[in-house]
């Protein structure tokens, strides 16, 4: 929608246009970031139905790899914002400059997120864990480790397609992942196909494998799009570490955010850990729960940044604020809808990932609980990248540390530890911090729009 249609079009029209079109970019993005979770949910239900003590193991090695997943998402996030920056600027070449930038940037990280991967073991027990835990968690995280360079290569290859709102190969190898890896984790948990039962390990491998095929597959169909001359995608860059400074900084401020929300997310499972292993496995599966729609949030929220981000491109104010507020509102309709399915049918949800008397007894009042959640959680989500896509980076970053580091951490283990809730009180600290960020980061949204020149 260009400068001169956002005049003359009635507002009902270009609320209509921003819907249409951010549905049409995050419908392929929700299914690509769904995938990573009903990867995890499927790895969370083969182990768990083997047994509740590799779910154990398989849950802890999941909360420093998770942690360092999330960090690495959000020091790449530069790449679809300043490919979406480039598009909407109509600086072509640009696009394929942010990408070459990003790869090796992309691949460091992957690499030092796989030599973190071998501390394991010290990494647990420093947190709290018993020795028997902490050493069989520690194995399951240094298999994970071998599949982080792969990881990354996905997740910025990824963006740089979705900031072309070219979505559809990302949510294609995601797919055939999901496939892949499906098969791949029964036979090594289970020791099908004549292969040795393997438990949690088996499921690390699997996802070890399964994230180098999404990298590289991506990469083989950037490198082969039709149009790869018209991005520049096959030229050197030329240009130095100063030229991409901007878009560092973007995902500098992104990794610290997300970090601090995974880092605090982490820790309530390290207290989950310490309050019973039966407590840690329901809040692994209820945390699970609620993150497979979250992914709708993440996909809405990658595709309102895209939308906020070409609008700022053309420096249209009235465009980027409605672009954002539109996403919230999507996003909070279709989260409402799946919290009254969870408050409905907690114990089907639960039995998906349990058949566990002990466990389901105590995650069936998680499920039913965490649909207050979800749409405040899904909201804080889609302003944070709202905000990144008009180029904020470092405000929403100091508002997230608010709402996870400082209120969420205390206030869920006052509740879990200090009045003895239980992993419920985990939940209801998950709550609190999330009604907290929703806010303050539309506050900060509003505030932006109503500034002279913005």
């Amino acid at each position: 929608m260009s400068a001169s249609e956002t005049l003359v079009r009635p507002l009902s029209g270009r609320v209509r246009v921003h819907v249409g079109e951010l549905l049409r970019l995050a419908a392929p993005v929700i299914v690509s970031r769904a995938g990573l979770m009903v990867m995890m949910a499927v790895d969370t239900a083969i182990v768990g139905r083997f047994s509740a003590h590799e779910l154990a193991l398989f849950g802890l090695a999941h909360l420093p790899n998770n942690v360092m997943i999330g960090t690495g998402v959000g020091l790449l996030l530069g790449t679809v914002a300043m490919t979406a920056h480039a598009l909407g600027a109509g600086e072509d070449r640009e696009c394929g400059r942010v990408l070459r930038r990003s790869l090796p940037y992309a691949l460091v990280l992957g690499l030092l997120m796989a030599v973190v991967s071998l501390f394991g073991e010290p990494l647990l027990l420093l947190s709290g864990q018993t020795p028997e835990l902490a050493e069989g968690g520690g194995k399951v995280m240094a298999v994970l480790g071998l599949g982080m360079p792969g990881m990354m290569l996905y997740v910025a290859a990824g963006f740089f397609l979705e900031g072309l709102q070219r979505p559809l190969p990302v949510m294609v190898a995601m797919i055939g992942g999901n496939l892949l890896n499906g098969v791949l984790a029964w036979a090594l948990v289970w020791g099908g196909f004549g292969l040795p039962a393997m438990g949690a390990l088996g499921s690390a491998m699997a996802t070890s494998a399964v994230r180098w095929a999404m990298g590289l597959g991506l990469l083989v169909v950037i490198w082969r799009m039709p149009d790869h001359a018209r991005w520049g995608i096959r030229r050197n860059t030329r240009k130095g570490w100063r030229a991409w400074a901007r878009q560092r900084t973007l995902g500098y401020a992104a990794g610290l955010s997300i970090g601090v929300e995974s880092t605090a997310f982490a820790a309530l499972g390290f207290i989950a850990g310490m309050l019973s292993p039966l407590a840690l496995g329901a809040y692994m599966v209820g945390l699970n729960l609620i993150a497979v729609p979250f992914m709708a949030a993440v996909g809405l929220g990658s595709a309102t940044a895209v939308r906020v981000g070409i609008a700022y491109g053309r420096r249209d104010a009235r465009e980027m604020a409605l672009a954002g507020w539109t996403g919230l509102a999507v996003t909070s309709a279709i989260l409402a809808v799946v919290g009254v399915v969870y408050r409905w049918f907690p114990e089907a949800a639960a039995g998906i990932y349990t058949s566990d008397p002990e466990l389901l007894e105590r995650v069936v009042p998680l499920v039913s609980f965490g649909a207050w959640i979800l749409v405040a959680d899904g909201g804080q989500a889609v302003m944070g990248n709202a905000l990144r896509g008009r180029n904020d980076a470092w405000v929403p970053t100091v508002l997230h540390f608010v709402s996870y580091a400082i209120v969420m951490i205390p206030v869920s283990a006052w509740l879990a530890v200090g009045l003895g809730r239980g992993e419920h009180g985990l939940f209801e600290g998950i709550l609190v911090a999330s009604v907290v960020s929703v806010s303050i980061l539309s506050a900060r949204f509003a505030w932006l729009g109503r500034r002279p020149g913005s």
